[in-house]
C-alpha cells in the first residue's frame, strides 16, 4: 500500500518530482532547453532591484521583479525587462511571459507592450492575478 508523506519543499522529494516530470514532459513536446536568469541591479553593495526567470520551450517566464520602494518610478524596472528581453533573443527565445497581482504592476507592464492573456480573480482574497505575454 502507498504512504503518504509530507516532506520539506526543497528536499529530495522535490528535486525527484521535477526530474520526473521534465523527462515526461520532453519526450511528449521535444528538447526543454531549461536557463535559469537572474539580473542585479545594484548600488555598490546594495541590491536595489531585480528580476528572476527562465527559459524554456522558445519562452522567457519572468517568475519575479523587484525594485526597492526609494528607487521606483525611475526607469529601472524597464531597464531589467528590457535586458531579459535582450537575453531572452541572445537564447533564442521567440516570446516573454510574466504574472503579477492587481496589487502590483499590470499597468507598467501593459505600457512595456506586454498583452494580458489571462486573469485569475480573487486570488488573493480581493485582488486578482494577470499574465502577460509579448513577441519578441
Amino acid at each position: 500500500m502507498a504512504r503518504l508523506r509530507v516532506e520539506s519543499v526543497y528536499g529530495p522529494t522535490r528535486r525527484e518530482l521535477f526530474k520526473q516530470l521534465r523527462a515526461f514532459n520532453q519526450k511528449a513536446a521535444g528538447k526543454i532547453d531549461y536557463r535559469p536568469l537572474a539580473i542585479s541591479l545594484r548600488e555598490g553593495k546594495e541590491m536595489i532591484g531585480g528580476l528572476a526567470g527562465s527559459s524554456f520551450w522558445g519562452w522567457m517566464y519572468i517568475e519575479l521583479l523587484w525594485i526597492a520602494e526609494d528607487e521606483r518610478r525611475k526607469g529601472l524596472g524597464k531597464l531589467l525587462i528590457k535586458k531579459a528581453e535582450s537575453e531572452a533573443g541572445k537564447r533564442g527565445v521567440r516570446n516573454m511571459l510574466i504574472s503579477t497581482f492587481s496589487f502590483q504592476a499590470p499597468g507598467f507592464y501593459k505600457r512595456l507592450g506586454y498583452r494580458q492573456i489571462a486573469k485569475l480573480k480573487d486570488f488573493p482574497r480581493g485582488h486578482s492575478q494577470f499574465w502577460f505575454a509579448k513577441a519578441l
